[in-house]
């Protein structure tokens, strides 16, 4: 009979083993409550040699949700192919399949666990957001936004963040349609801002030329103009008369 060899790994290697293994426990588990011992208990070796490639929890922490935050932005990453509806529709399905998947983990991320406080933590926090926004402008084909339609792509991304964080306590509504509800959100936030910015109208109207009846945009006005029926009559103003 032979015996099995455990291969002896190099310290990078080591290295992302244990935050792959520190992340996987956080994506269940507050990391409040996620020990030292537990993790090398996963990863297979002792407490120690824990801290031999870590000085600490909070090392081993930021590293973990260094991997998230980079995952989190690239979920971001959409070809410049098609309707921007199917676009963004794909976007916010990517977003909260990683939502769903790291729970505990994606609220450590945006709301902070044992380093709530810390620079490291907070940078990378808005380092997701921004990728995020950069991503939007850059689909939206803008390069220097207005003040307005940079605060409406910044509000979007604010209002996307703080529904999974929401959506995370009971999971109420179901996923998909909270990933579409986004979407139309977002374009409700653009036609809004479109009637004060000649921009944002510009970019509202070129979106819409090439939307499909049948996109995520159109459904929208289908659902808007059933609303049509149960909407109160508001008085046209008369012109003023000298």
């Amino acid at each position: 009979m032979t015996t099995g060899v455990r291969r002896r790994m190099g310290v990078e290697e080591r290295r992302q083993q244990l935050i792959g293994v520190a992340l996987e426990l956080f994506s269940h588990r507050s990391p409040d409550e996620v020990s030292i011992d537990e993790i090398a208990a996963a990863a297979g070796i002792s407490r120690p040699l824990v801290y031999h490639y870590f000085p600490g929890k909070q090392s081993l922490y930021e590293a973990a949700l260094r991997r998230a935050a980079d995952e989190l932005a690239a979920r971001f990453q959409e070809p410049h192919e098609g309707p921007l509806g199917a676009r963004l529709l794909r976007v916010m399905s990517r977003f909260f399949g990683f939502v769903d998947e790291h729970g505990p983990g994606f609220f450590a991320l945006m709301r902070g666990g044992p380093a709530v406080g810390s620079s490291t933590t907070n940078a990378m926090i808005d380092e997701v957001r921004q990728a995020a926004y950069e991503q939007i402008l850059d689909h939206l084909g803008v390069g220097e936004p207005s003040a307005r339609l940079a605060l409406v792509v910044r509000s979007w991304v604010s209002l996307a963040e703080s529904t999974a964080l929401i959506w995370l306590d009971g999971r109420e509504i179901p996923r998909a349609e909270l990933e579409l509800q986004l979407v139309h959100d977002f374009a409700a936030l653009m036609a809004v801002s479109a009637a004060y910015d000649p921009e944002t109208a510009s970019i509202v109207l070129r979106i819409l030329a090439d939307e499909p009846s049948d996109g995520p945009f159109g459904e929208l006005v289908g659902r808007l103009a059933l609303l049509g029926p149960l909407l109160p009559v508001v008085p046209t103003p008369r012109a003023a008369t000298d």
